[in-house]
Formats: C-alpha cells, structure tokens, sequence
C-alpha cells in the first residue's frame, strides 16, 4: 500500500526543483522533493545566472539574500555571443542582467529557503518507478531505510537531462549531438605574470586572450576567474576522436589540449585553496528538447524538459523560469480556483522559449568551430553588430525575453515581465518587484479611483489589490505571480473593467461568491 498521498511530489533537489518546490510553498503546497544524491553537490557546474531570471529572484526577495549589489538590479553594460564581443551602451531596453553565483551556492541556498518554508527535502530518496491511473501518480522511491510507495496528484520531473522520469513516460527527448565536440574544464593555478590588465592572459608565444570565450583557428579556449584565487580555464576541440568513457580526466589531458589549440604551452599548476575544484570532460554536445513537457499529471522542468551548450549561461535562467511558471499554476489546481486549461499554459507559453534557447545555444556553437568559412561568418556576425537593432535583437535573445506570452490582450507591456517601476504607495515609495514577494497576483491600480479594484473584488482570495501613484501610463497593470503582465489599462473607463474581469476569470478563475 501506498505510504502516504500528498499533492506534490517533486524528483531533483537541483535549482530547479527547489526553485519549484519553493513556489509552491509560498501558495500553501508543500511538496515532498525526492533526490538520490544523499546531499547537495558540490561539484562545479553552472557559473551564475544571466538574463530575466536575475529579476525574477529580485521578485522573490532574494536577490540580496544570493549576493545582489544594493539596490535593484542594473543590467550589464555588454555581453558576448560565441565570444563575439556586443556593447549595450545604445539600448535604452537592456534586459541584460548577470550574477555570479556558484551552482554549489544557489542549491544550498535554495535549500534552506524550502526547509524555511516547510517544504519535505529527502536526500538520499531515488525515485525507482512510476505509474499513473484515475488522475493519480503512483512512486516507488528508494530509500536509506528501504523501499516505500508515494502516491501524489502531481509528479514533476526535475531530474535532468537523463530524467527518469522523462523515460519512464513515454517523452521523446529529439535533437542533435555533436559528437566530434570534446570540451575539457579545470579550475587551475597559473603564474602572476600571465595574468593581463583587463582580466585576460598575455601568453608567451602566443599573445592576448581575453577573459572569456576565444574562438581559435584549431579550437576554443575560455578563461575566467568568477571566484578570486580560483580561475577557469576549458578548451573546446572539433572533429576529434573520443576518450574513453571511463577514463578519468587530469591536468595533463588539459594541458595537451590547451597546446593543441593554442599552438604553445600553458604553464597549466594544479589549483590552491579549498575545493571542490572542476576537473571535467564532456564528449560531445547535445541540443534536445523534450516533445512535450506534460504527460497526464506528470511535467517536466528544467533539463529534463532540455539541455544544451552552456555558452551564453541560458540554463539557469531557462530552468529557474520553468518552475516560477508552472508553479502557481499546479498551486491553483490544487487551492481549486484555477480556471480550465491553465496547465496546458505552462506547454504553450515556456515550449517556444525553450525552442529560442535550443537554437542560439546550436548557432553558438556551431560559430565556435574552425574552418575559414565560420571564420568569414564571424566577420560579418560582427559587421551586423554594430547596429544598434541587431544588438537589441541577440540582447532579447539571450535574455529570454524575446518570447511574448499569448495573454489574450493586445498592450505592447501583456505577455512580456512588468517593467522596473517605482510607485508611491500608503507605505510609502515602494518597486514593483517589492509587491510580488509573496508570489501572488497582483492588480496595481494607479488611478485615482475605485473602478478596477471594484471589477476585482470577487478574486480578493488570490489576488492583491494594490492603489499607488506613480508613471502617467499605464493606468493599471494585472501582474502574475512569475512577474508577467496579463492585462494592461492606459485609462479607466467600463471597457477595460471589462477587460480586467475577463482576464481575471482567464487567469485565475472564476470569482468567489458573496
């Protein structure tokens, strides 16, 4: 018999699962998270955040809790595209933003944010089994003192890119690989004297390389120091033949590669200071994407919905928004207001952003590859950058904003994030991420009068209501709880009450009675 039934069962304690659970938590579900690992990892995977995301953290409260400068978040003055450098100084719309946050870090962080809000961490638990019958999901989970059953409403795979649970439903996981790729990462020591002005490397027999990505001519070198004392270095190679998959990866197999690409040494030391340092190979490069994120009552975030290269950093900021959008939603489902058809929303609204992150991240890669053809293709990449359209196109791009949610209204703000504003409220000057902290709706009514918090009461249970003063236009904005805007008024008027009303029953279901 099953040991006990609960609504949510989450498997993977990685980010995004935490993230997920954490959601769910502020809406009053408190899931069961599941991870075979017996603690958080430490090994070095991801390096920071970039793009929305580091807004979306700031929605939450936790921006300065993970490290934020004071203040709200400023977007990056440049970035780089397959190491092609781009400035943002001409965007007036930059939605560049970035944050150096170890992966290590944000998981135990996102752990005690869950354990602080009652969410069950199971370390040490493997989910082993699954079924799904009358709207029900069925877990075989093993465990430190042995196997035991779960039964849940929902199951949600944040497993990663090999998700068990992805497989064991039937999900097609289609794509490409480059099977030729071969990238070798350490964290390392190198002499004092190497190191350059602005952050690079001056190699003897070789020249300046900057910090960051380097396409060569036989490969691409990166070099980064994102923690002080600790620098990165990882090489790229095309068309080579595999190591054995066994085959444990050292400082000498990075040297030799380093040299190959280089075309000289690299006076390459083992790293100082307390670990744990990378020391990693990945054999080839997959780009796939899950057919579907939903199967019944099972769903997909993060890498078990897709993986890709991780050059431009897209994955936390592609994962960590899977999980704020599907969370309120699953949240609604189960308090019992959501309206029909919400959850397939989360499929139709985060599948076309995946698709955009799937080819930026292929096209990345492809312009890191030797040949004089991708050469001569860099050459006019970098031409076309130097227009201030083009820049502001890949800068949307790579901050997954470029994507606009069908939210049935016509307003150039409807579907996109709410943009940063500062409003005077009774409490006096406040931002708007401040008001979305606790990961509920929000109506913010910068009228004078009462008619849209009029059109709203009936949803007072699930929706803040919040009057202020502020920018001249728009009059209101309807902001859900992942910080997207999902109806806009520039004047009131019983039109767009109208409109309010039907896109609070679109939403977030129909009002409560009297």
């Amino acid at each position: 018999m099953p040991e006990i039934s609960v609504d949510v069962v989450v498997s993977g304690a990685g980010p995004n699962g935490l993230m997920l659970a954490c959601e769910l938590a502020l809406a009053g579900v408190r899931p069961i998270v599941l991870d075979k690992l017996t603690e958080p990892s430490a090994e070095p995977k991801a390096n920071g955040l970039v793009g929305q995301v580091i807004r979306l953290l700031d929605m939450r409260g936790l921006y300065h809790e993970f490290g934020g400068a004071p203040g709200a978040p400023q977007p990056i003055p440049g970035y780089g595209f397959s190491g092609i450098p781009m400035s943002f100084a001409t965007l007036q719309d930059n939605p560049m933003y970035a944050m150096l946050l170890p992966q290590p870090r944000l998981v135990r962080l996102l752990e005690k944010r869950a354990l602080g809000l009652g969410v069950d961490i199971r370390w040490g638990h493997e989910l082993t089994e699954l079924t799904q019958q009358d709207g029900r999901v069925t877990v075989g989970v093993a465990g430190p003192e042995g196997h035991y059953e779960l039964t849940t409403a929902f199951l949600i795979g944040a497993d990663g890119g090999k998700s068990f649970v992805r497989k064991c439903t039937g999900i097609d996981f289609p794509g490409t690989t480059f099977a030729t790729t071969l990238t070798r990462m350490a964290h390392v020591s190198l002499p004092a004297e190497l190191r350059s002005a602005d952050g690079g490397l001056e190699v003897p027999g070789f020249g300046r390389l900057p910090a960051g990505h380097n396409r060569l001519e036989r490969g691409g070198f990166v070099f980064a120091e994102l923690d002080p004392g600790r620098p990165l270095i990882a090489t790229m190679e095309f068309d080579t033949e595999p190591v054995q998959e066994n085959t444990p990866m050292t400082l000498d197999e990075l040297r030799a590669s380093a040299r190959r690409v280089l075309g000289v040494d690299l006076p390459i030391q083992p790293p100082t200071g307390a670990g744990p340092h990378a020391l990693r190979r990945m054999d080839g490069q997959n780009t796939r994407q899950a057919d579907r994120y939903r199967d019944g009552n099972v769903f997909l975030v993060g890498d078990s919905a897709h993986v890709h290269s991780a050059m431009g950093g897209p994955g936390l900021n592609l994962g960590l928004q899977d999980a704020a959008n599907l969370g309120w939603k699953l949240a609604g489902h189960i308090n019992g207001w959501a309206p029909s058809g919400l959850l397939d929303s989360y499929q139709t609204e985060r599948y076309p952003v995946g698709e955009r992150v799937m080819m930026q991240s292929l096209a990345q890669t492809t312009l890191m590859a030797p040949g004089p053809e991708v050469t001569a293709l860099r050459t006019l990449l970098g031409e076309l950058l130097e227009s201030p359209d083009n820049i502001a196109h890949l800068a949307h791009l790579l901050a997954g904003s470029d994507v606009r949610y069908d939210v049935g209204d016509s307003h150039h703000l409807a579907g996109r994030m709410v943009p940063e504003l500062v409003i005077e409220t009774s409490h006096g000057s406040r931002r708007v991420a401040d008001l979305l902290h606790k990961a509920r709706p929000v109506l913010l009514d910068l009228t004078a009068g009462t008619e849209f918090a009029d059109a709203a009461h009936g949803w007072t249970d699930r929706v803040d209501i919040v009057a202020a003063t502020g920018p001249d236009a728009p009059s209101a904005l309807l902001i859900r709880p992942d910080g997207y805007v999902a109806w806009v008024a520039n004047e009131s008027g019983r039109g767009n009450a109208d409109r309010l009303r039907d896109a609070l029953i679109r939403w977030f279901g129909s009002p409560r009675h009297p």
